[in-house]
């Protein structure tokens, strides 16, 4: 199934800042690819923003530069969203604790080379922010834009964010049921989604029970059946999935199943019967360390990821498929 992979960091040599996490990625039609990553001194500080770096048709990074505030707010998880008339938008969380999260986003015009000033989301919002909290958008079978979204205000739940104009205004759907195991309620979020056919839409989500949860919609991501616990090991941190070209769904993970356990091996696994098995076909970090919060997105007949390396650095992934 791979031909062929190509793994490499966006900053090679000088750490931009001391600490970096949470990366997205976006491969573009004319070739280059963008990604974007939070950076400070430690999650969580006051000069955490977010970066983004354009890797050149020949496989050169851009020195990263900062899209956000700079206005001593710490900044979170963002999602790039590549929109039908070309535009890029960039959503994050913004706010010291996570309990104050809103989303902004900004948006660029010209492939990333300038990017507009920062943006509320949504008016009001007191949900930790809506829109994606950290994986990618996925644009249904009918044009309907859905977002992977979670809330921690009161106990951890999962929700879809529904858009009609790709990507700009949001409706929000019902937060998903809360399942038990073994007698206390799992805490569930950032989803990770994929549609199998024509209105039927699955995500997968992080968990604090030691697996990963899953639910599955028949109407488009209106509604959703209770998270229901899979035989994927989770060690309670993120997770990403794509479907490829060719209706295989890719996942890429740390399968270790205890709660806030360590953040290695990381696992590139394939699964062609809607995520029901998975097979591992790639493990990109054999060592010790965390290699945490993977990102993955697929076009044409490739796969394009990144991920945190060691808080220090953010690893790329581009991998050919056969």
């Amino acid at each position: 199934m791979i031909k062929s992979i190509k793994k490499e960091y966006i900053f090679e040599k000088d750490a931009v800042t001391p600490a970096c996490h949470a990366s997205t990625v976006l491969p573009l039609d004319d070739g280059r690819v963008i990604a974007a990553w939070f950076g400070g001194r430690r999650e969580k500080s006051a000069d955490v923003e977010i970066y983004v770096s354009t890797r050149s048709v020949k496989g050169v990074w851009s020195k990263p530069v900062i899209v956000s505030e700079k206005d001593d707010v710490p900044h979170w998880n963002p999602v790039l969203y590549g929109r039908e008339n070309g535009e890029i938008i960039l959503y994050y969380k913004y706010g010291c604790e996570i309990e104050d999260w809103v989303t902004k986003y900004v948006i660029s015009k010209d492939g990333g080379k300038t990017w507009s000033s920062p943006a509320l989301l949504v008016e009001g919002d007191t949900s930790d922010g809506r829109g994606p909290v950290k994986n990618n958008c996925l644009k249904l079978s009918n044009g309907v834009l859905l977002a992977p979204a979670s809330t921690e205000r009161g106990f951890a739940r999962c929700f879809i964010d529904r858009s009609e104009d790709d990507g700009l205004t949001w409706k929000a759907c019902e937060l998903m049921q809360v399942p038990k195991y073994k007698g206390r309620r799992v805490w569930l979020i950032q989803p990770a989604l994929w549609e199998s056919g024509n209105g039927n839409v699955h995500c997968f989500m992080r968990s604090d029970s030691g697996a990963v949860y899953r639910s599955d919609s028949d109407d488009y991501g209106v509604t959703w059946c209770k998270p229901y616990r899979t035989r994927l090991p989770n060690n309670n941190s993120g997770i990403d999935c794509t479907k490829d070209r060719d209706g295989r769904l890719w996942l890429i993970y740390n399968p270790v199943d205890v709660n806030w356990g360590i953040r290695h091996p990381l696992v590139l696994s394939v699964s062609t019967d809607n995520g029901k098995h998975f097979t591992e076909m790639f493990n990109p970090e054999p060592g010790f360390g965390e290699f945490s919060y993977p990102f993955i997105a697929a076009r044409g007949n490739k796969l394009y990821a990144t991920y945190t390396h060691k808080r220090k650095q953010v690893a790329y992934l581009e991998i050919e498929l056969e």
